[in-house]
């Protein structure tokens, strides 16, 4: 049975502060601002992968996930969204990301995951290749061909680019929008979270859209 530290009933917690006034025309070379980010991330994610099949067979034999492998995937997980939120994932702030696997609470947008005390050792065994399958297909619509940022193609990429288009005629990222964009977002980080051994709460099949967690106060300033 799964022992969390920290919010049990909601593991995986995306959040995200929509920043005012956007400028109108910086989205055009973000990609090109952005690529030191790249190259780093994609250095972290071969590392990444790495601790994850070190931590199956951690979590097959004494059903613990390292404490310090847990906080580097998820200080990957942490700067790849940050990026991804500054790029092309959400294009919602202006603020560079910093070169940080830590939590950065200053920074707009925010992911945190419970530390699991105990995780299965028979889920470990197919959560990610099985149980997840139907996630990877429903994600790979909003995805498409993504990689290290993952927000390079697909659903997300489109919403993005048209609120870019929107906000360079009105200065203004429409809310409906930016709430889906946010949304789809936050299942592709639950579900990251979840195939990288990190939780053994299954991910809803849920668009809870918006910057803060459904239900809760919103935890920004």
């Amino acid at each position: 049975m799964t022992t969390l530290v920290g919010f049990p009933d909601r593991p995986v917690r995306v959040s995200a502060r929509l920043d005012a006034p956007l400028s109108r025309w910086l989205w055009l070379v973000k990609w090109i601002l952005a690529i030191p980010h790249y190259v780093v991330l994609f250095f972290l994610w071969i590392a990444f992968t790495v601790v994850c099949v070190i931590a199956f067979f951690a979590i097959l034999f004494t059903e613990r996930y390292p404490r310090a492998l847990f906080d580097f995937n998820l200080g990957v997980l942490r700067w790849s969204w940050r990026v991804a939120y500054y790029s092309y994932g959400a294009l919602g702030t202006d603020t560079y990301p910093p070169f940080s696997l830590g939590a950065e609470p200053d920074y707009p947008a925010r992911l945190d995951v419970a530390y699991p005390e105990r995780l299965s050792r028979g889920l470990v065994l197919v959560k990610w290749w099985l149980l997840a399958i139907p996630h990877y297909i429903v994600i790979g619509f909003f995805l498409g061909g993504a990689h290290l940022g993952w927000w390079y193609g697909g659903l997300i990429l489109v919403l993005t680019i048209i609120a870019a288009v929107i906000m360079a005629f009105t200065e203004e990222y429409p809310k409906d929008l930016y709430d889906l964009v946010l949304g789809l977002n936050r299942w592709v980080l639950r579900v990251a979270a979840y195939t990288s051994l990190m939780t053994d709460q299954y991910p809803p099949f849920r668009l809870d859209m918006g910057g803060s967690e459904p239900n809760t106060p919103e935890d920004q300033p």
